[in-house]
């Protein structure tokens, strides 16, 4: 059984570049995001048209219910853990394929909740979930306020030095624009300057981008400016309306998301990293739950989670504790 409860923003050091709207809401941001998608796809003209309001809908297809403990992945838990039979785990919603909230607005849903939903049943522990804002997941593991964390985290040298990771699938970055846009593939980030990038906050797009800004200087050229947004639905919004030309995001998600928008195109992979659950430095959990992701691999879950999500590219060959860096 999983439990879930909502949970806001916990706080954090100033940003430098957040130019766009925040909220301190992750639930309404969610609600928001999926409305979009939900509109764009009733729509008719312009870049917010659609096929069809059945495009946006999101997969409810039980792929869960049927796992069982496994003894042996279980007898890797921390004494303390399997005592008390429960996990904090903090979850971060945002859109599909990797969470968001069915039409009830409270109901969490995704690749993020299934494959956490199915470790639990592997390991014989009940989850507490709470939903927490990306940008606050990480620093509270450190703090010891959850035990795991879900966001669809890319595993970087960056958050190596403090963060540890069981991998279980392979995402990464990529972009997103209108169906009018002159890029076509976007292989350097120079090929940005002068433009508009929108992005999540506190994500690793947020990072590369700010770390490669000198670039256009270098280059003698404009910088592109980064416009950062907690809430995906108004990330969205700023492409369609112009005020952003191009979204740096997952590869996953934009794809899904221009599914669901006409008028929008996936641009292209720019680069791949494994994805995995996040926990404290040194947390003797990782162990577990990296058993626990081999066990579904091994009796076909992992699989039919994939598919359930159209995630199938995504799938990685065996779980992994805090790989490199996909270079």
């Amino acid at each position: 059984m999983t439990t879930t409860t909502p949970r806001g923003r916990a706080a954090r050091a100033p940003r430098p570049r957040t130019t766009a709207p925040r909220t301190t809401a992750p639930r309404a941001a969610a609600l928001l995001a999926t409305a979009v998608l939900a509109l764009t796809a009733c729509g008719s003209g312009g870049a917010a048209g659609a096929a069809g309001p059945a495009a946006a809908e999101v997969p409810t297809t039980d792929v869960v219910s049927g796992v069982t403990e496994d003894p042996a992945a279980a007898k890797l838990l921390p004494a303390d853990v399997r005592a008390r039979g429960t996990l904090a785990l903090a979850a971060s919603v945002g859109t599909p394929p990797g969470a968001t909230y069915l039409p009830d607005g409270t109901t969490v849903a995704g690749q993020d909740i299934d494959f956490a939903d199915a470790v639990g049943k592997v390991l014989g522990l009940k989850l507490t979930r709470e939903v927490a804002s990306f940008e606050a997941i990480l620093p509270a593991l450190d703090s010891g306020k959850y035990d795991l964390g879900t966001g669809n985290f890319g595993v970087t040298e960056e958050r190596r030095k403090t963060i540890d990771f069981v991998t279980y699938i392979n995402d990464g970055q990529g972009f997103a624009v209108r169906a009018d846009s002159p890029l076509k593939k976007v292989t350097a980030l120079p090929q940005l300057c002068g433009l508009t990038v929108a992005t999540g906050a506190g994500t690793t797009f947020e990072a590369t981008l700010e770390d490669n800004r000198h670039r256009c200087r270098d280059a003698g050229k404009p910088p592109y400016d980064v416009k950062t947004y907690a809430d995906q639905g108004a990330l969205w919004i700023s492409l369609q309306q112009g005020r952003s030309d191009v979204v740096m995001s997952t590869i996953n998600g934009l794809r899904y998301a221009v599914r669901q928008q006409q008028g929008l195109r996936f641009l292209n992979e720019f680069k791949r990293l494994d994805v995995g659950f996040a926990f404290k430095k040194g947390s003797p959990l990782a162990p577990a739950v990296q058993a626990a992701v081999n066990r579904l691999k091994a009796d076909g879950t992992y699989d039919r989670i994939l598919k359930k999500w159209g995630t199938g590219a995504s799938a990685v060959t065996t779980s992994r504790i805090s790989p490199p860096e996909i270079r």
